[in-house]
Parts: C-alpha cells; structure tokens; sequence
C-alpha cells in the first residue's frame, strides 16, 4: 500500500465569532487542516477524521519540511489503506484551543495586544469543535458527509456530529470511545492537572509572558496518561521488570526499570511539543462530555436525532480507559432507536492505543465498511447526488443496508 506522500497543512480564517456552549464566543479565528484524496463533482465522497487529545490535523502522510513526520493515522489513510484516498477524500482539522496550528491558548489575544491568550483562551467543548468543524466544510462546499471517524475523543466528536448535524452525515465510525468518562477518568484527568497547575513554572496559566514552560508538570501528566492507554499486558511484555543496569542500585530517586525509563523518555519528549493550557483545556472537553446529560440521563432518548445516520462501532478487551461495555452502551442506545449499527470487539492486546495500531481484524473491519462508503458515494454521484435510500430505522420498508 501506497503512502499519501508528501502533504502541505492548509488555514482557513473566519471572521465570524463562534458561540461556545459556555455562553462566551471565539472571536476570529484560524483553522488549520489537511486534505488527502480527491473531492468528486458532487462532493459525496468526503470523510472527516476528528483527532484524539495530543494528535492534530495531520492525519496521514509526511510533511515536506519535516520527512519523519508521519501523520498519526498513516498506516490506515491513503491509497489502497482502509480508509482509501484512491476513492475518498479525506479531511484532518485541527480543533480550536490546539497547539497545531488552530487559534489556542498560544495564539495573539486581541483583548490583550502582545501577548498570547494563555489562560484566558475561552473553555471549550466537543459540541463546540463540531461546530467549528462544520463551519470548515461550509466552505469547502460540502454539505453531507460520507463519513465522520475518530478514536477515543475523536470518537466522542463523531458521535457529537450525529447528533448536531445528523443531516451532514451519513455514517459515523466510533472508535475506543464511551459516551461520557466515568467518575475514574476523570479523576485521572484532574491529577494531570493539579500536575500541571502546581507546576512552579505555570504562572497561572501566563507562563509564555514569563518566558517560562511548566514542562514539570506537562511530564506527571503525561506518563499518568500514558499508562492509562497502554494494558498491563503490553506493558510487561515490552518491558517486565527488567532493570536498565545489571543490578540494582537501591535508589529512590535514579531510574530503576525499564519501565520507567520509558515513560521519562515519552514525557520529556512531551513537554517539547505540548502547550499546557492545550492540555488543560482538551482534558477538561472530555470531562464535559456526556449527550445524556440533556435528556435526564438517558442515552436512548440522547441518540434519536440520529435515526438516520449508520453507526461503526469498534472496541479493544483490553482497553480498560474506554472498555468495551462503554461502546455496548452506545450500541444499546441506538438499537433501542432502531438505528443501524455494526459492533466489532477485537480481542488485542496493546490496550487503549490499539485504535492507533495495526492489528489486521480491527483494519479489515475498517476496510470493508469504508468499502460499501465508498460504494455509495459513487452511487450518489452517479445519481447526480440525490440521497439514495437509507435503512429504514424502524424496519418498514426495503432495508438496502448490509453490515460488514
């Protein structure tokens, strides 16, 4: 399989404030997004993938300035790959408030001229990058998309797109995902945070004014959320208890395992590229959210603006961050609206970042759902884009919808 090659991230600026699910409002701002693929006459063919908490627009293939620059999804987006180029294009944005090029808490204030927003950056939500998504693809002139995929928050923002512009989209593939973050998670997220806020460094969140970076802090978090995305298992088959010297050196403070070695080394690596308030911010999105928060707490009565979009969802047994039960209950609540959807739960064994990863059942799942996407954006455009028939949600009526 082919790679994209060589790709160039594009920005599209917007006058327009964009109300947040705060009350407050981003005043003008930049997106910054790629593409790969082909937009057909029609544009029926577009899938937009919505990234994870430290990813970004830059989804696949490598950058012509930068040639280790894989994008985060490479190995399943481009030609010939699961999510093909050769017949879909292929959208990566980068989400408001991140470090990756989007207006964030590192960009200019206009409140305050000379200095960056820091800690003033506005709160926002997922509900909030959708929105900002869809205003993107207003004017890349799409009106309805193929599809929207993404893993772990990226899958929340998917799932989020059904339910505020089930119009704009036909299929949604959910990855690793839940429908809220249990009381757990989100513990885990505030101890990455009083990490980060602790920091000395952190100047209450004005640390760029101070020529400073809490990158102290930015490390404590990120080896705690690292462990959270691997399993024990992966864990100790790469690493067991193997020390990095032939003995041990009896030390409370000096690297012991290899363990630890590697999750110094993915930190430092870390608080190199990462903005602190970026972290704070998208941490703080996932807390927040939860669809059945609306509708009493039920997610049944949550998903019935979807009843005419098609559902993916895709869990791993041994990611314990977003466990399999968590997709079950999204599944549950789509049944109970008679809306179609496939599950595929792999058995592998690398934990959350499985979604990540190569594991040959979970990209053939992908690979044949994309397949019939594709088929049926071919369709509409051979149709001169009208709709072709949907599955009826409720059983009446011819179904022409085949799961994979």
């Amino acid at each position: 399989m082919a790679s994209i090659g060589t790709v160039t991230p594009q920005s599209m600026f917007f006058a327009d404030a964009l109300p947040l699910q705060s009350g407050a409002a981003l005043g003008d701002y930049t997106l910054v997004y790629e593409t790969y693929g082909t937009l057909n006459a029609q544009a029926s063919n577009a899938v937009l993938v919505c990234h994870a908490l430290n990813a970004s627009h830059h989804v696949a293939g490598v950058h012509a300035d930068a040639p280790n620059s894989s994008g985060w999804w490479d190995n399943l987006v481009g030609p010939g790959k699961p999510l093909d180029t050769d017949k879909l294009f292929v959208i990566g944005v980068n989400n408001p408030g991140s470090c990756f090029g989007s207006t964030g808490p590192m960009s200019p204030n206009p409140d305050a001229p000379g200095q960056p927003y820091g800690a003033d950056f506005p709160v926002v939500t997922v509900e909030d990058w959708v929105d900002a998504q869809a205003r993107l693809l207003d004017r890349l002139g799409i009106t309805q998309l193929a599809a929207v995929i993404g893993g772990s928050l990226g899958g929340m923002q998917a799932l989020a797109w059904t339910l505020r512009h089930p119009k704009r989209v036909r299929h949604c593939i959910a990855i690793a995902t839940a429908p809220n973050l249990s009381a757990q998670n989100i513990a885990f997220n505030e101890v990455a945070r009083r990490a980060i806020v602790t920091d000395p460094d952190f100047h209450g969140g004005h640390y760029q004014r101070h020529g400073a970076v809490p990158r102290r802090g930015l490390r404590v978090a990120r080896m705690l959320g690292h462990i959270t995305y691997l399993s024990d298992d992966s864990m100790d088959a790469k690493f067991g208890r193997t020390l990095r010297g032939p003995r041990p050196a009896y030390s409370t403070q000096e690297i012991e395992f290899q363990i630890e070695s590697y999750l110094r080394h993915q930190a430092d690596k870390f608080s190199e590229y990462f903005d602190a308030n970026t972290y704070l911010l998208i941490t703080r999105a996932l807390d927040y959210f939860d669809p059945a928060r609306a509708t009493g707490g039920d997610l049944g009565r949550a998903f019935a603006p979807a009843h005419d979009n098609r559902f993916l969802l895709v869990s791993f047994t041994t990611d314990w961050r977003f466990a399999p039960e968590r997709s079950r209950e999204i599944v549950k609540a789509l049944v109970d609206n008679r809306i179609a959807v496939s599950y595929a739960e792999i058995d592998a064994p690398h934990g959350h970042d499985a979604f990540l990863l190569d594991d040959p059942r979970y990209h053939g799942v992908l690979r044949a759902y994309f397949e019939r996407v594709a088929l049926e954006a071919s369709a509409l455009r051979l149709d001169h884009a009208r709709p072709c028939p949907l599955p009826s949600p409720r059983g009446e009526g011819p179904d022409r919808h085949t799961k994979p």
